[in-house]
């Protein structure tokens, strides 16, 4: 039997929550608005980040109108699932692999430069794992949350104005449709392992000279192409329960349901999809009980969703590319899907 996992204390969460809202801020710029001394700070991040409990990472925003978005529920003969979910994660497309017990084994989240590499490429990957029986595929037709949308509830509201301050807007992917550009992918590649690297660091793993490197991260990051995430073990954080929601939902009424959830809890993902459902959405939870607080809600303020299924997620092998132990933490490898915008 496992151990209970070590949880986070409340200086590593405010430093987390912080690195939730600005990723990329400097440790002198962090220092001064949560008082504490940068060195401090970075000796902490390590800490964290080196016993899997929280990472900085960077993948392309997955918008239906830039990029093929996918959902796909698999299912494998029994006692497979170890094998499976590990053939599984080693696909460089699948971004996150999801383990449940109902009517499917895993659900994958998968982002595709397009939908011919869909079809030509992570197909016939799915098809040639020994003992995966067969999966379904959903596209998401419009994505209104993520889990680079949710914050833990560590900082002031005082913190909170000086990091959204200090960190100015953030670049706009409308302004800039259509996948990353060609040149992405190296760089895209450095920061999906580590969403702070700088320019000399990406220099010294891409081979680029220091002056392009430079150049060429400025132009992801104003780009609005990636999307920069501090993301955490759901244990660590204690959010133990996971839950999604398959529904059907009048599309007038999708954003603003989206809206409403987001204010319910800890909404880690919430999409328009094609299927027999329309609409889902995902959640962490501090206990099981939440599951129905949150269904209640959603009948009083959300009158016309009708849920369709709700799948408890016992595991999350991989996501956002890096794989996971059982409690959430970062363990395992980065599975890197960035040759595709090379």
């Amino acid at each position: 039997m496992n151990s209970a996992p070590q949880q986070l204390d409340e200086e590593d969460l405010q430093l987390v929550n912080a690195l939730q809202v600005v990723p990329r801020m400097p440790w002198t710029a962090l220092g001064e608005i949560l008082d504490r001394h940068p060195t401090s700070l970075a000796a902490r991040w390590r800490r964290i980040e080196g016993g899997g409990g929280a990472w900085i990472t960077a993948h392309p925003r997955g918008n239906p109108d830039q990029m093929a978005l996918s959902f796909h529920d698999v299912r494998c003969t029994p006692n497979h699932r170890r094998s499976v979910a590990e053939a599984i994660g080693r696909i460089p497309e699948v971004f996150s692999v999801e383990e449940c017990h109902r009517d499917r084994d895993f659900m994958l989240t998968v982002i595709s430069a397009n939908p011919a590499l869909l079809t030509e490429t992570v197909y016939p990957q799915l098809e040639a794992i020994p003992h995966l029986s067969g999966f379904e595929s959903t596209f998401c037709t419009r994505l209104h949350r993520t889990a680079s949308d949710w914050e833990l509830d560590a900082l002031t509201p005082a913190q909170r104005r000086a990091l959204q301050a200090a960190a100015g807007s953030p670049p706009s992917p409308e302004s800039h449709p259509g996948p990353p550009p060609a040149s992405f992918g190296p760089i895209m590649r450095v920061l999906g392992q580590d969403g702070r690297a700088t320019a000399a660091q990406i220099a010294e793993a891409t081979g680029l000279h220091p002056a392009t490197a430079r150049r060429r991260l400025q132009r992801v990051l104003e780009s609005g192409a990636l999307n920069f995430r501090c993301d955490v073990s759901h244990r660590a954080t204690g959010y133990p329960v996971m839950c999604q929601w398959f529904a059907r939902l009048p599309a007038s009424d999708h954003d603003a349901a989206a809206e409403e959830l987001a204010s319910m809890g800890a909404l880690r993902l919430c999409a328009s999809t094609t299927g027999r459902s329309n609409f889902m959405f995902m959640m962490w939870h501090r206990s099981a009980t939440d599951i129905m607080s949150v269904e209640q809600l959603a009948s009083q303020r959300l009158p016309r969703l009708e849920i369709r299924e709700t799948v408890i997620i016992s595991n999350i092998p991989k996501r956002a590319g890096w794989h996971l132990d059982s409690d959430g933490r970062r363990r395992g490898h980065f599975v890197d899907a960035g040759h595709q915008w090379d």
